[in-house]
């Protein structure tokens, strides 16, 4: 008699029930396994023939396993097998000494993880060096002072030697290969949690200031010390490499890791200013430069003309048709708009900043937005609709295609001209439309053009005439002139002061200087220019 097959439904039930049961076992595996802090489970990888494993720690972990890639032995020591000193020479000094700690940055990266909810770090990458490794008399070096086996210690658990356990017991020592400030800011969370306070350091590890504490984080930022202390259980993803190889010598194994460090510092390329600002989503200051940088008329890209934006770089080429940098247009935003949002920027140097609600940020927009609208009306400006390009406008009149060498056609002239009508709106009451009235009728007299002739009042100020070129130098004084000359400027002291300092930018000699006429004269003669109606 033929048995009769079962049913689909339990055939499925059945699959189900194993799989299920599989899972239950892998997990009691698992848990006999990796219970321990001395045993991480990890995923084993090759690349360009070095042996990795790759896992997961908690930050607490993080702390109290690993340290400095400074302190490794195989970095700071050379052994005589015969007599078991230490070797002092050249070799000794290697990159990672050559790359101090900065400790003035822990107490920014600590922050960060204590009062960011999205805050994130990556991975670390580290070495895992067992005592063995800095004893040459250990049975683990052959006699022609060759490692018999690996610095790591892995258990496979799969078939393929992919999935396993890292043996990281109390004789064998981390160091964070890179990752070392990383590393930095979760020591400083683990003090501020375990202490309550966060002390601040220079770049030397010298203490400066008043240390941080858990109160000063529930005023600042309302946050109390339990949601600090679940920090110290997150995870972080951390590399493993092994000091030592099997075969290699300890010179080998030296210069193999320092190898990999100074791989992963030299493609770690950092970003440009103007590419932070452009993935920038905590500032506000960047995310309002970037938005009037796609959206507004005379600065978004449009077909048929060239773009006015340059997104990398901090300069503009002599022969480059933008108007300006993302990088410039940030600085714009943060001088022109901070006298208005002061808490958008940090207190302290270093912090990374909170974003602003997105009202703000919209109101924010806004208030930039019209900026721009009454900058691109300015006549010189208005020209670029009718087809002039801005090198034209931009370049010296001695160059090999003149130009009328206008002010604001330089990043430096439109970062200060920003700052200056930032305090002038925000903070002595002026309008955009009364500046702009004088403005407009200064630019058609020529008043921002022509920097490089005496008669401008950048002159020496912005330009550099005995360089013939551009100049950062003096970017405050430009400020202070352009709310002098709108007629902001009302104390007695404070002209005075502007005079000084427009003198000595003008200095030819021990006590001469150039004036408005180009004439060398006295410093007490050369005087300031008049103010706009």
């Amino acid at each position: 008699m033929k048995k009769a097959s079962k049913p689909t439904s339990e055939i499925a039930k059945e699959i189900l029930e194993n799989d299920n049961r599989e899972r239950e076992a892998i997990a009691i595996l698992l848990d006999k396994y990796i219970g321990k802090d001395d045993r991480l489970l990890v995923q084993k990888t090759i690349m360009g023939n070095i042996e990795a494993y790759i896992g997961s720690v908690t930050l607490e972990w993080l702390d109290s396993h690993v340290r400095f890639a400074s302190q490794l032995p195989l970095f700071r020591q050379k052994f005589d097998i015969e007599t078991d000193n230490i070797i002092r020479d050249a070799e000794t000094i290697d990159e990672i000494q050559q790359r101090p700690l900065d400790w003035s940055r822990q107490a920014p990266l600590t922050l960060y993880l204590a009062t960011r909810k999205s805050h994130k770090f990556p991975a670390v990458l580290a070495v895992v060096s067992p005592s063995w490794v800095d004893n040459p008399k250990a049975e683990e070096w052959n006699k022609n002072g060759k490692a018999n086996k690996s610095a790591t210690d892995f258990l496979p658990l799969d078939s393929e030697g992919k999935v396993g356990l890292l043996d990281l017991r109390l004789e064998v020592a981390v160091f964070a290969l890179d990752g070392q400030h990383r590393l930095m800011g979760i020591q400083g969370l683990m003090e501020l949690i375990k202490t309550g306070k966060l002390s601040r350091y220079n770049k030397q590890k010298k203490p400066i200031g008043k240390a941080i504490t858990i109160d000063d984080l529930t005023k600042i930022n309302h946050i109390e010390l339990p949601e600090i202390q679940k920090l110290a259980y997150e995870q972080i993803g951390i590399e493993f490499i092994p000091a030592v190889v099997k075969g290699e010598t300890r010179a080998e194994a030296r210069r193999r890791v320092r190898s990999i460090f100074a791989h992963v510092n030299l493609t770690a390329v950092k970003l440009s200013k103007g590419q932070l600002a452009l993935l920038n989503e905590d500032n506000g200051f960047a995310i309002v430069a970037r938005k009037i940088a796609l959206y507004h008329p005379i600065l978004k890209e449009e077909d048929g003309r060239n773009p006015r934006i340059n997104w990398d770089s901090a300069t503009v080429a002599a022969k480059s048709t933008v108007l300006t940098t993302l990088q410039a247009l940030q600085e714009m935003s943060e001088r022109y708009l901070k006298p208005h949002y002061p808490y958008w920027k940090p207190s302290d140097r270093g912090l990374i900043p909170m974003r602003p609600e997105e009202e703000e940020l919209e109101e924010g927009v806004k208030e930039f937005m019209a900026f721009w609208d009454y900058l691109a009306n300015l006549p010189s400006y208005s020209r670029l609709e009718n087809g002039a390009e801005t090198p034209e406008l931009r370049r010296f009149s001695f160059e090999i295609k003149p130009g009328e060498g206008h002010v604001l056609f330089r990043p430096v002239g439109q970062i200060a001209f920003a700052e200056a009508l930032g305090i002038l709106i925000y903070k002595k009451g002026f309008s955009l439309k009364e500046v702009f009235q004088k403005l407009n009728k200064y630019d058609v007299d020529g008043g921002l053009s022509g920097i490089e002739f005496p008669d401008s009042i950048w002159y020496g100020v912005l330009y550099d005439f005995n360089r013939k070129r551009m100049s950062v130098a003096s970017r405050d004084l430009a400020m202070r002139l352009f709310i002098y000359v709108l007629g902001g400027v009302s104390e007695k002291m404070e002209r005075g002061e502007i005079c000084r300092e427009l003198a000595e930018a003008r200095r030819v000699g021990e006590d001469r200087a150039v004036d408005f006429q180009g004439k060398f004269v006295e410093f007490r003669k050369v005087g300031l220019p008049e103010i706009l109606s």
